[in-house]
């Protein structure tokens, strides 16, 4: 008879979760031997549970589904959360498949017992539950996937206790469709398009799947018919860019500058976006962006047809017809001399290759970034969505295995690099056409600025060296040599380039260390927050240069 384990098998291929990046553990064997029953399945091994997430993570952002995690009780869970919260944040479809003790090994409470539905719902609140029985087990599989798969996305967590799994009588359950999400409804698009025709300064704020092509050359028609300002959420969870698409400008991560960016709107209209909050809060700053004199309109919620609504909208002023403005192609031309971060993202932005897949986890270093791959050929570009770091090498785990026939270049801040380093491994295990690209700077330097924002008092030595990482300096490249990906230590320019150069032409994965000081170091830290102080008083074509320099 078939278990419940090899039932839940075939019920994920036949939804179409294909992938599993497992960290698995006792509770966990019957589902790891059920894999060898199905062919369609392809499993990633993970030597940290927070790889695995974010690999499921990268992977969704890239194949537009979910794939499965396996994960070892509520401590696998937990060593999760990181990457989880997120793709919560990111709204991005993922399956996890949580395995528990026995259903009636519970009441021992054994070392590893915990309760792994309160462990989920922080990052899975739209959906936890434990499968009870495994006849009731694919049922719950089905609705699960379903759940994840409903516009917007989401993460949905499966508990699996291991007697379920073992058990006999599995069925497999068929998928169910997610329901069809609707178009903005045709009050709002008439208000909205009555703001943009009042004349008024108007800005849509554009994030989750409205910042794919389609929806994007939408926005862009209405851009050129009526003067409207086209912004990106700071960190999107997926963004196509380069040449012969719409630029569209990010809101900086930086509060202060994103005010710049948003002082003179009159119209703020949301597709896919909340609007703009700072990150933190600052004693004597405001949490929320938007300008008092600018009025809010949301267009098209998370749950709601993108594209369509985006469409009606360029009907209802007339814009259906408009010629988009696109990003002409420009390339930056090759860095020479001491290498810099500034000059990594350049060496990016002239040697990326066509329909390139780049993971930005730069943090200061990648500051450029944005600005040096603007005209380079049509690539993607994944972020930072929640915040909490170690999302990029992971991220591109997943990217990478989803998209096995487009280049991955993952750059990625050293103190980030550290959380989930594991994650070479995987690649070289799995030998994906990744590039990691590890600024080091020996610093947290973004640490470094926020201590002079939050008005810390003066730092002293004890301060500082907590967010120090020069003793010792790490060396990424024999670590990643260690894990068996290709990797060498750059300190010029030409070194980086040449460097790039090869790891496009040999497939595998490659770790390029990128030796740097600080982008925002000496002088620089120390008129930051003096400059940003004075925004607010400075004239704003003035203030908006100053944006398009620090954070362009």
């Amino acid at each position: 008879m078939t278990n419940g384990a090899q039932a839940l098998m075939k019920t994920l291929v036949d939804a179409g979760v294909e992938v599993c990046f497992s960290n698995p553990g006792t509770s966990e064997m019957h589902f790891v031997a059920a894999l060898d029953d199905e062919p369609k399945m392809r499993a990633v091994l993970a030597l940290f549970e927070g790889v695995a997430t974010g690999a499921a993570d990268g992977y969704a952002r890239m194949a537009d589904k979910p794939a499965a995690t396996l994960l070892h009780l509520g401590c696998g869970l937990g060593n999760g959360l990181a990457n989880l919260h997120n793709a919560r944040k990111g709204k991005v479809p993922v399956l996890n498949i949580v395995g528990d003790h026995a259903t009636y090994h519970v009441k021992y409470d054994a070392q590893l017992q915990s309760d792994i539905e309160t462990v989920a719902r922080n990052v899975s609140p739209g959906f936890v539950r434990t499968a009870k029985s495994t006849e009731t087990l694919c049922q719950d599989a089905a609705e699960a996937i379903a759940a994840a798969r409903t516009a917007p996305g989401q993460v949905a967590t499966l508990i699996l206790p291991a007697d379920v799994s073992w058990g006999e009588g599995g069925v497999p359950s068929a998928p169910m469709a997610p329901p069809t999400p609707e178009l903005a409804d045709d009050a709002t698009v008439e208000a909205i398009a009555s703001a943009i025709r009042s004349g008024k300064k108007t800005a849509l704020l554009m994030g989750g799947h409205s910042l794919r092509e389609p929806s994007m050359l939408a926005a862009a028609k209405l851009a050129a018919h009526s003067g409207v300002t086209l912004l990106a959420e700071t960190f999107p969870t997926r963004m196509e860019r380069g040449a012969g698409l719409p630029y569209i400008e990010r809101l900086a991560y930086l509060a202060e500058l994103a005010t710049v960016q948003l002082t003179d709107v009159e119209h703020l209209v949301l597709v896919d976006a909340k609007a703009p909050v700072s990150f933190f809060a600052y004693p004597g700053k405001k949490s929320y962006l938007v300008p008092d004199t600018c009025e809010v309109h949301t267009l098209v919620a998370p749950d709601q047809d993108i594209l369509a609504s985006l469409n009606k909208l360029n009907d209802a002023v007339g814009a259906s017809q408009a010629e988009p403005r696109l990003q002409p192609e420009k390339r930056p031309g090759r860095p020479r001399g001491k290498l810099t971060a500034e000059k990594v993202c350049k060496a990016v932005g002239e040697l990326m290759p066509e329909n390139a897949i780049i993971v930005d986890e730069g943090i200061t270093s990648s500051l450029m970034l944005s600005v040096m791959t603007a005209g380079a050929p049509r690539h993607d570009m994944i972020t930072l969505t929640g915040g909490a770091i170690g999302q990029g090498l992971p991220n591109a785990v997943g990217a990478a295995v989803a998209c096995p026939d487009r280049p991955v270049i993952a750059l990625i801040g050293d103190g980030t690099a550290m959380y989930t380093i594991q994650a070479l491994w995987t690649m070289a295990r799995e030998q994906l056409n990744v590039t990691s690209i590890i600024f080091n700077n020996a610093s947290y330097s973004v640490l470094n600025i926020e201590l002079e924002r939050v008005g810390a008092e003066e730092a002293g030595e004890k301060a500082k060296s907590q967010l120090d990482l020069r003793g010792p300096v790490i060396n990424f490249a024999e670590m990643a040599n260690g894990m068996g990906v290709h990797a060498v230590r750059v300190h010029t320019a030409e070194e980086m380039a040449k460097a790039l150069e090869y790891a496009q032409r040999m497939p595998g994965p490659h770790l390029i260390e990128a030796v740097i000081p600080e982008s925002l170091s000496g002088v620089k830290r120390r008129i930051l927050p003096w400059m940003l102080r004075s925004l607010p008083s400075l004239p704003l074509s003035v203030s908006k240069a100053l944006k398009r320099k620090l954070a362009p």
